[in-house]
């Protein structure tokens, strides 16, 4: 029973140990995050009154929080200046606008597209500018503003095919890309007979795609097609010749925060009588593209990957030691004769080995974090990733301990050894030896695949190498980049595991 009772009491330390450090991690990384977390839990216990208090919880917090989709230019997308990431495009100057309008503070929240209704549905923004279209589907589950922008829509083709498409037929049997979730994907399904819809959560990645053969078009916006067509002289831009109008472009906001909504409206209303997005913010926009596209190398944007580098090691180093502690207890829950314990220990290992981690990392952000408010993306993430490594190393750590010989516990039995010493001298240290080479691998795995926590938003690699490409519109280069880096990663983690490996055989 004294067993058992340290058991659980080692699992409530590891537990404490998981959260606290994580939490003020992120307590000094994402300051922004935490100034929200009190006015959006009280959103939550008052969303169902009938006074509507989320303008004024904005006011109070001081800050606005804006999802958007920062790789759609003219919209929304990103430059550098002085070193670092700033947001620019006219639905960027929109916001400005709204959050000096309330007197507060702009927060931009980056994130893939079709994550944004969810993200805005749990509380983790205010609300969401990012070219949305107003259409009925979306109005069933969050509220939008009036339309501030009308577009037409458009193909980015490569500019050899360009002469082929003249009509909407000409699509019959082709592949068109369109972001995940966007109207344009709907539009492709539904109004280009015969052709096939290919969607990617990024532009990027669907211009990268395009250039390299894998779709024949891809519908966006007229702004944005004519954007990417003007900084690249391989894509042209030809209209779609569809029989109906868009919806128009509005913002989005939670069902029941029309206080907010009412306050968007206005600044809209200001926008639309000055017509600012005619005269000011679209041509900024289009400076800005101008000017970063001469002198625009990706070569110029090494402080991106470097910042990547520095989040995709704290990732990994933070869940491989909160991994690695999870694993020691459930792998000894496990090997348990406590039918309980070990139950447990498999329900846990064997649920999260058979669930994608990419599933995991979203439903920790956007699940637990709908309920903890306070939860930053990248807490989020390493503890997704920290909770995935621990069922991996547990059965490594389980199948280390049942591969050494009985033998030698009856031997040091036999010395006087009591059962604890005769773990902690005899079995763990062989143990350990036995899996090195499995622990060293799951550490290379962790460090590749930290890669998919870029979905939430964190800053590590693999979301700056999107950046980088957004950026200077070219999509090969940033990513053989990024694919050298993590090799040199990986590589160098695994001669520095194998100079230990050599120190422990040594050792014997």
């Amino acid at each position: 029973m004294k067993k058992h009772q340290a058991l659980f009491l080692v699992l409530t330390l590891i537990i404490s140990l998981l959260v606290t450090p994580i939490t003020s991690l992120a307590a000094t990384t994402s300051s922004s995050s935490s100034a929200t977390s009190s006015s959006m839990s009280s959103t939550q216990s008052t969303s169902s009154s009938q006074t509507d208090n989320k303008l004024q919880e904005v006011k109070q917090k001081g800050t606005l929080v804006v999802g958007m989709s920062c790789d759609y230019p003219p919209y929304e997308f990103t430059t550098k200046q002085n070193g670092k990431t700033k947001y620019v495009g006219f639905e960027v100057d929109l916001a400005k606008k709204f959050a000096k309008d309330l007197g507060v503070k702009l927060v931009i929240k980056n994130m893939d597209f079709d994550s944004l209704l969810v993200a805005l549905e749990t509380g983790k923004v205010d609300c969401v500018i990012a070219g949305l279209n107003a259409t009925p589907e979306r109005k069933k589950s969050v509220n939008f503003s009036n339309t501030y922008y009308t577009g037409d829509n458009y193909f980015l083709v490569n500019k050899s095919d360009a002469s082929k498409y003249t009509s909407i037929k000409d699509f019959k049997g082709k592949t068109v890309g369109a972001q995940n979730g966007t109207t344009q994907y709907t539009i492709i399904k539904d109004d280009i007979p015969g052709a096939q819809v290919k969607g990617l959560a990024k532009l990027t990645q669907l211009v990268l795609a395009l250039q390299s053969h894998k779709v024949d078009a891809v519908l966006c916006d007229a702004a944005t097609a004519r954007a990417y067509a003007s900084n690249n002289s391989n894509l042209a831009a030809v209209k779609a010749k569809f029989s109906f109008h868009m919806p128009g472009t509005a913002m989005a906001f939670k069902k029941g925060d029309n206080s907010l909504l009412e306050a968007g409206n206005q600044t809209i209303k200001q926008v639309k009588q000055q017509n600012l997005i005619n005269k000011e913010y679209l041509p900024q926009a289009a400076s800005y593209m101008k000017t970063y596209h001469k002198n625009n190398t990706v070569a110029s944007y090494w402080k991106y990957f470097a910042k990547g580098i520095e989040y995709t090691l704290i990732i990994t180093i933070i869940s491989v030691f909160f991994g690695f502690l999870l694993g020691i207890l459930f792998a000894l829950m496990r090997l348990s004769k406590n039918k309980l314990l070990h139950s447990i220990a498999v329900c846990y290992i064997e649920f999260i080995r058979g669930t994608p981690m990419m599933v995991q990392v979203m439903f920790v952000y956007f699940g637990i974090g709908a309920i903890i408010q306070s939860l930053p993306a990248l807490t989020s993430g390493i503890i997704a990733v920290s909770i995935n490594s621990g069922a991996y190393v547990a059965e490594i750590i389980r199948s280390g301990i049942q591969s050494v010989d009985t033998g030698q516990t009856e031997a040091s039995r036999s010395l006087g050894m009591s059962k604890k010493q005769s773990f902690q001298y005899v079995i763990l240290p062989q143990a350990l030896k036995n899996i090195w080479p499995a622990l060293g691998n799951e550490f290379i795995t962790l460090l590749k695949d930290s890669s998919i926590v870029s979905v939430i938003g964190v800053g590590e690699l693999m979301y700056q190498t999107q950046l980088v490409q957004s950026a200077t519109y070219k999509g090969v280069l940033p990513l053989f980049i990024t694919m050298i880096i993590y090799f040199i990663l990986t590589f160098t983690t695994s001669n520095i595991l194998r100079y230990f490996e050599r120190k422990m055989n040594h050792a014997e």
